[in-house]
């Protein structure tokens, strides 16, 4: 069981209410309970040597535990996905939980592109509101606020999926959760604790980053508008923490615009939250993620955006149990906002249908650099999940650039040749490194038959 911390503000809520016995809002009526696990069903009591006793109508399985210091926790087993049920909790009062699901429970946070919702910005969003009639769809929806330190609860209630609710949630959130929920016919429950405008270090346990001195220093060089949060592990203790002991299948992530700043220190900060949070529910849950979109920042450089995608490769690369979903194909020039949400929540879907469900002859990913190797001239370029060959749309593969030993980057001529990509161009005779959609409004052109696109990549470290 992991620890669980009754904060000073915790014991204020529960001293100001006349109940005796109190659950946290993440569990109540509504929610939906990992299936086919060990959920932790949590709370306080007034009495501290009580005695708890937890049922779950799904198998009227009764799990009693004596409360210690005012704290209770117990283990539920839970069966596969299905309901309505009820979870009753008995002490010397009683708490009956009703429309409890058993299901897939994700957790969602980054910052605006996972936070909005339809009523902001979303293709064909009066259609796709109307129908959003799915009852076995759950969400719980964390408001935005921040803490210098942990928090054991936070605001929220669990909600049907109906019009009226949906068009107030993650619209990346929505479209990943049905189709997760169509195509394995099970309830799904979705977490969304996400703020716009937030760099990552908020989202990282301060203590964490402290321990990495130097990219401490870094992360604090990040300018943030002054009524957004900036400690390093603000919202993480107000938004994430008070879920550590909920089961979660997974999480989907989608940030990273705001630490253009900084972009080096995300070769570190991704796979830092990924270990901690994994650390946090004591599981190496699957971490899916997208990589930012096209976008004219107007930046000196124009590359900051392009290293934070370096990054988000290098992380899928590199670190376990993780994909990632790329949309440089739905990049809106002049809207760091892309209105196209449908197709990077089926992205992300195909992911976890794929590799955390299991489900066969699904393409999950667009073409991912694999190797590079020189003929005379030319720079050929091989990739993964080019299985069956490439496409272009449009009349000629664009982005490509090449550099000789002088590390000058000149535009390329390409072209596809089955799986691999020849890339060449005058201006270099020795080629030494390719770079492919290396700048922040890059938008490619490049495919498999999938219909899928190839992430930006570069081959060299200069």
């Amino acid at each position: 069981m992991k620890k669980l911390i009754l904060t000073f503000t915790t014991l204020l809520v529960l001293s100001s209410i006349s109940a005796t016995i109190w659950i946290p809002s993440v569990i109540s009526d509504n929610m939906v309970l990992q299936q086919n696990s060990e959920c932790t069903i949590w709370g306080w009591t007034d009495r501290t040597s009580e005695k708890i006793t937890v049922t779950g109508s799904w198998n009227n399985e009764a799990v009693t535990v004596k409360a210690y210091q005012g704290l209770w926790s117990v283990k539920l087993k839970t069966t596969a996905g299905g309901g309505p049920y009820t979870l009753t909790i008995k002490g010397h009062q009683t708490i009956v939980l009703k429309n409890v699901m058993l299901g897939e429970v994700w957790l969602l946070s980054g910052q605006s592109n996972m936070h909005r919702t339809p009523m902001q910005e979303l293709n064909n969003k009066e259609e796709e509101i109307k129908n959003a009639n799915y009852s076995n769809i759950r969400f719980f929806d964390v408001p935005m606020h921040q803490s210098a330190t942990r928090q054991d609860n936070t605001p929220g209630e669990w909600q049907e999926c109906t019009p009226e609710t949906m068009k107030r949630f993650s619209s990346v959130g929505y479209f990943f959760g049905r189709e997760i929920h169509k195509t394995l016919s099970v309830p799904v429950g979705l977490i969304n604790a996400s703020w716009g405008g937030t760099p990552i270090k908020v989202w990282i346990e301060d203590s964490i980053l402290r321990s990495h001195a130097a990219l401490y220093e870094e992360v604090k060089k990040m300018r943030v508008t002054p009524w957004w949060p900036d400690k390093p592990g603000s919202t993480y203790n107000s938004m994430i923490y008070p879920f550590i002991n909920y089961d979660i299948a997974g999480a989907l992530w989608y940030q990273g615009e705001s630490d253009r700043q900084v972009p080096e220190t995300y070769y570190q900060t991704l796979p830092l939250l990924i270990e901690s949070w994994r650390k946090d529910w004591g599981k190496e849950f699957p971490f899916y993620f997208v990589q930012i979109a096209p976008f004219n920042y107007n930046d000196t450089t124009n590359i900051q955006a392009a290293i934070v995608r370096d990054a988000q490769l290098q992380t899928m690369l590199n670190v376990p149990n993780t994909g990632m979903a790329v949309i440089n194909d739905i990049g809106e020039l002049k809207n760091i906002h892309p209105a196209n949400k449908q197709d990077v929540g089926k992205r992300l879907a195909l992911w976890a249908l794929a590799k955390t469900y299991g489900v066969k002859d699904i393409v999950f990913s667009g073409p991912v650099y694999k190797s590079m190797e020189i003929k005379k001239s030319k720079a050929i370029i091989h990739f993964d999940y080019a299985n069956g060959g490439l496409m272009q749309k449009g009349k000629e593969l664009k982005e490509f650039y090449i550099a000789g030993a002088d590390k000058k980057f000149y535009p390329a001529k390409a072209k596809i040749k089955g799986e691999v990509v020849e890339v060449w161009s005058k201006e270099v005779k020795e080629p030494v490194a390719v770079r492919f959609a290396f700048t922040n409004s890059a938008l490619p052109n490049l495919f498999n038959v999938a219909g899928l696109p190839a992430s930006a990549f570069k081959t060299d470290n200069w």
